[in-house]
C-alpha cells in the first residue's frame, strides 16, 4: 500500500486500477495472511465488499447487476410526464426478472422472503430513485398492506393481479390535512347493513387523500384508509381495497375524483396526486380484516382488544417502507462518496508545497475532513442498516415475532430512518461541494440525487416525528425501572443522580481526567480514542438526557391533559436530542460489532480508525455538552480535534480502498468525473509543461523575475558597499 507522500506526487497511484486492488484483496499484496508486522496495513478490499453486502449478499449483486442495465436508467432532462412514462415501463422489467415478488407468499408465486426483499429494493436506488420508490408503492406499500393487512381471500383475489403489474395501485393514507398524524385522518367508512356495504366519504378538502404515488395516472384500486364507523362507533383507522378507475377506458369510477400534484422539487417519475371520495360504495368484504371485522349486521370484532395497541399493529405491519428508505439512503450516500473521493484523488489544485505540481485535493486537511468523516459516518449507518434489516426479517419471518419484538423493531427503524436520510442529503450536497463546479453538472448526478432524496426526509413518516416516538419508548423504559418502586428506592436513586450530577458539574470529574493524563496530550489522546472510553461517553450521554427529561416530567400522567401536553411540549427539543443520541449510539455500536467480525489484521486496522473517527466526530460534535456537563476535562477536550486530525492522515492512502469496496461499477455511478477523465486532463498538463521545462521554451514567471532582479540587485548593492568600505 503506498504511503501519502508517495500518492501526493504520484497520481498514478491515486487513481490505481481496480485490478490492482484486486490482487491486494486475493492475497497478492501487503494485505496477505504473511505480511510482515511492519508493514503498512491495507484492506482486503473484497473481504471487506462482501462484509458490507451482508446477509443476502446475492440478492444485493442481482439488483445491483439489474440496477446497471441501461433500461432502467434515469434520462436527464426529460419532462416530468415522459419520466413518468418510462419509470411505469420500467416496472415491467421488474416483474420479468423477478425482482419485486420475494416477500409475497410461495403458493402465489412469491419466496416470503421479506428481508432479502428489501436488501434487493434497496439497491434500486443506483438506477433512478422514481424507480425504487414508484416499485415500493406498487408492491412495498399497496401489495404489502394487501398481504399483511387482508386474509386468504384477499390474497387469492387480488394479490395476482398485484404482482403481475395487471393492478397498479395506491396506497391512500395521507390527507392533505393529517400527514404523520395517521389517527386523525378524517376519511370515514361507515358500515350499512342494510346494503352489507361500506360508504366512503371525505367531508371536506383537508381529507382528500394527498402525494398518493399512482394516483395521477396509473392506479386502477387503492387501499385506502378511513375511520371505520358501524352502529354509530368508530373503531379508528382500517384499510379498504378501492377500485379506483375503469380499466379499460381509465377514467375515475362513479364518485371517485383527484387531480395531479404536478411537478415536485424531485422524484419526478412517479405521478403523485390526490384523491377524493363522495358517498362511494364498496362491498363489506373489501375490508381488509385481519385485525378488524365487522360482520354482516354490523358487529365489529377484533383479535386486539385495545383500539390503541390494534391501530399501531396495523400500521407497524408497514414498518418496512421505514426500513427500505434507511437503506437506499446509505446506498446513495455510498454513491456520492465513491464519485468524490475518486475525483480528489485525481484533481489538482493550487502548488503550495511544489514550484511544479499543483496538490490533489484529497491531500487537504479540510477535504479530508469534508469527506472522511462523512465516509466512516455511511459505514456505520451502513453497518445500522443491516442489524434493522435483520431484524425486520426476524419479525416479519415469524422468528421472532412477539409484541416487544415488534416495539423493538419499530423503535430502531425510527430512530434510524431519519439519521441516514439526514445524513445523505448532508453527503450528498458536501460531495457536490468538494468537487466544485464539475459537481453542480447534472451529468455528475449530485444534483439529482439530492433532488430525489429530499422527500425521503419526510415521508414514511416526519423525520421529526419519527424521533419523537424514540424518545417516547425512552422514557417508557426509563419509568419501568420505578414501576412499583417504593419511595425508599426512588429516594435514594434520586440523591445517587444528584450525587452524580454534583462529580460532574462541580468538575471533579475534570480535575480526575487531569491527574490521569498528568497533562500529556498524548495519554489524554489515547483514553479519548479508546473503545470503551469512546462508548462510555456516547452511552452515559444518552442515559443522562434521558434522566433529566424524565425526571422533569414525572408525575405529567398525574396532570390534566392540557397541562400535561405542555408539560411535555416545553421539554420537546431536549427529548428529540435524546433520541437522537441514542440512534447514534445505536450506529456506533453496529461499526463496533461489525469491526469485531473482520478478520483481516490490515482491514482491521484500518477500520478501527474510521470507528475511531465516527466516535470521536460525534463527541467533537457534542463537545460542548460534555464540558458543560463535566464529562469531559479541557485537556482531554482539545486532544479530540488533534486526534481526528492524526486519524485523517492514517486514513488518507486507503480512502480509495475503502470505496471501493461498496462495489459499484461505472454503470452504477454513472458520474463523468468518476471515469478516469481527470486523471487524463491532470496527466497531460502535467506532461505539458515538463517538456516545456525540459525544452527551455518555458515563459519566465514575472513573479519569478521579478524575485531574480531583486537578488541581483541586492547584490549588486552589497558588492557597491564592500568596494567603497576597501
Amino acid at each position: 500500500m503506498t504511503e501519502l507522500a508517495d500518492r501526493t506526487s504520484d497520481t498514478t497511484s491515486s487513481s490505481r486500477p481496480a485490478a490492482q486492488a484486486t490482487a491486494r484483496s486475493q492475497g497478492t499484496g501487503s494485505s496477505a495472511p504473511g505480511a510482515t508486522r511492519d508493514a503498512a496495513p491495507a484492506v482486503d478490499v473484497a473481504a471487506l465488499g462482501e462484509q458490507l453486502l451482508g446477509k443476502w449478499a446475492d440478492v444485493r449483486r442481482q439488483a445491483r447487476e439489474l440496477a446497471g442495465r441501461d433500461e432502467l436508467h434515469k434520462i436527464e432532462g426529460l419532462t416530468h410526464t415522459e419520466h413518468r412514462k418510462r419509470v411505469f415501463g420500467q416496472l415491467g422489467i421488474l416483474v420479468d426478472n423477478g425482482a419485486v415478488h420475494r416477500a409475497f407468499p410461495k403458493e402465489l408465486g412469491g419466496a416470503d422472503e421479506h428481508g432479502a426483499n428489501i436488501a434487493g429494493f434497496q439497491e434500486l436506488v443506483v438506477a433512478d430513485p422514481s424507480l425504487q420508490i414508484k416499485a415500493g408503492v406498487q408492491w412495498g406499500l399497496f401489495g404489502s398492506a394487501v398481504n399483511h393487512l387482508g386474509t386468504e381471500e384477499h390474497h387469492k383475489k387480488w394479490l395476482p393481479g398485484i404482482m403481475s403489474l395487471d393492478i397498479p395501485g395506491c396506497f391512500a393514507m395521507t390527507e392533505t390535512g393529517h400527514g404523520s398524524d395517521v389517527a386523525s385522518i378524517a376519511t370515514t367508512a361507515t358500515y350499512d347493513p342494510d346494503a352489507g356495504e361500506f360508504v366512503l366519504h371525505t367531508p371536506f378538502r383537508a381529507a382528500w387523500k394527498d402525494y398518493i404515488g399512482n394516483a395521477a395516472n396509473d392506479g386502477l384500486a387503492a387501499v385506502v384508509f378511513a375511520q371505520l364507523v358501524t352502529r354509530g362507533v368508530n373503531h379508528g383507522v382500517h384499510a379498504f381495497y378501492v377500485e379506483l378507475r375503469d380499466p379499460e377506458t381509465k377514467e375515475f369510477l362513479p364518485g371517485i375524483g383527484g387531480e395531479d400534484d404536478g411537478v415536485k422539487g424531485g422524484l419526478n417519475g412517479i405521478d403523485n396526486g390526490r384523491l377524493h371520495f363522495t358517498q362511494v360504495r364498496i362491498p363489506r368484504t373489501n375490508l381488509l380484516n385481519r385485525y378488524g371485522n365487522v360482520d354482516a349486521d354490523g358487529t365489529y370484532t377484533s383479535p386486539i382488544g385495545s383500539p390503541g395497541r390494534r391501530f399501531f399493529t396495523m400500521l407497524g405491519t408497514l414498518v418496512q417502507g421505514r426500513v427500505s428508505l434507511d437503506g437506499a439512503a446509505v446506498t446513495a450516500s455510498k454513491l456520492a462518496l465513491k464519485t468524490a473521493i475518486q475525483y480528489a484523488t485525481e484533481r489538482r489544485q493550487f502548488n503550495a508545497s511544489s514550484h511544479t505540481d499543483e496538490e490533489v485535493l484529497l491531500d487537504y486537511q479540510r477535504h479530508q475532513r469534508r469527506l472522511f468523516t462523512r465516509l466512516a459516518t455511511t459505514y456505520a449507518a451502513g453497518f445500522a442498516s443491516e442489524q434493522l434489516l435483520e431484524k425486520f426479517d426476524d419479525v416479519f419471518s415469524g422468528r421472532a415475532d412477539t409484541d416487544e419484538d415488534r416495539q423493538d423493531l419499530e423503535t430502531l427503524a425510527a430512530a434510524l430512518k431519519p439519521l441516514s436520510t439526514w445524513h445523505a442529503l448532508d453527503t450528498i450536497q458536501e460531495c457536490r461541494e468538494a468537487c466544485g463546479g464539475a459537481g453542480f453538472l447534472i451529468e455528475n448526478r449530485f444534483a439529482s440525487l439530492h433532488a430525489d432524496l429530499d422527500v425521503y426526509a419526510t415521508f414514511e413518516g416526519d423525520n421529526t416525528v419519527l424521533l419523537q416516538l424514540v424518545a417516547k419508548r425512552l422514557l417508557a423504559d426509563y419509568a419501568k425501572e420505578f414501576r412499583g418502586a417504593d419511595f425508599g428506592v426512588l429516594a435514594r436513586y434520586v440523591v445517587g443522580q444528584a450525587g452524580g450530577a454534583a462529580i460532574h458539574r462541580t468538575g471533579l470529574r475534570g480535575v480526575a481526567q487531569f491527574v490521569v493524563d498528568t497533562g500529556s496530550v498524548q495519554k489524554a489522546a489515547t483514553a479519548i480514542k479508546d473503545e470503551a472510553n469512546q462508548r462510555a461517553l456516547l452511552t452515559e450521554r444518552v442515559q443522562a438526557m434521558v434522566a433529566e427529561v424524565g425526571s422533569a416530567l414525572r408525575g405529567a400522567n398525574k396532570l390534566p391533559q392540557e397541562k400535561a401536553a405542555a408539560l411535555f411540549n416545553s421539554h420537546q427539543d431536549e427529548l428529540i436530542e435524546a433520541a437522537l443520541a441514542h440512534a447514534e449510539l445505536l450506529q456506533w455500536e453496529a461499526f463496533t460489532e461489525a469491526l469485531h467480525r473482520v478478520t483481516d489484521p490490515g482491514t482491521k486496522t484500518v477500520l478501527t480508525w474510521l470507528r475511531d473517527l465516527f466516535g470521536l466526530s460525534l463527541i467533537e460534535k457534542h463537545l460542548s455538552w460534555y464540558l458543560m456537563n463535566g464529562r469531559l476535562s479541557m485537556q482531554r477536550a482539545r486532544t479530540v480535534g488533534e486526534y481526528i486530525n492524526r486519524l485523517l492522515v492514517k486514513i488518507r492512502p486507503h480512502a480509495l480502498d475503502l470505496v471501493d469496496a461498496f462495489g459499484f461499477g461505472p454503470e452504477h455511478l454513472r458520474a463523468a468525473i468518476a471515469t478516469g477523465a481527470e486523471k487524463t486532463r491532470q496527466d497531460e498538463a502535467r506532461e505539458y509543461f515538463r517538456q516545456q521545462r525540459a525544452s527551455g521554451q518555458a515563459p519566465v514567471d514575472e513573479k519569478t523575475l521579478l524575485a531574480r532582479e531583486a537578488r541581483e540587485q541586492k547584490a549588486a548593492t552589497a558588492a557597491g558597499k564592500g568596494k567603497a568600505k576597501r
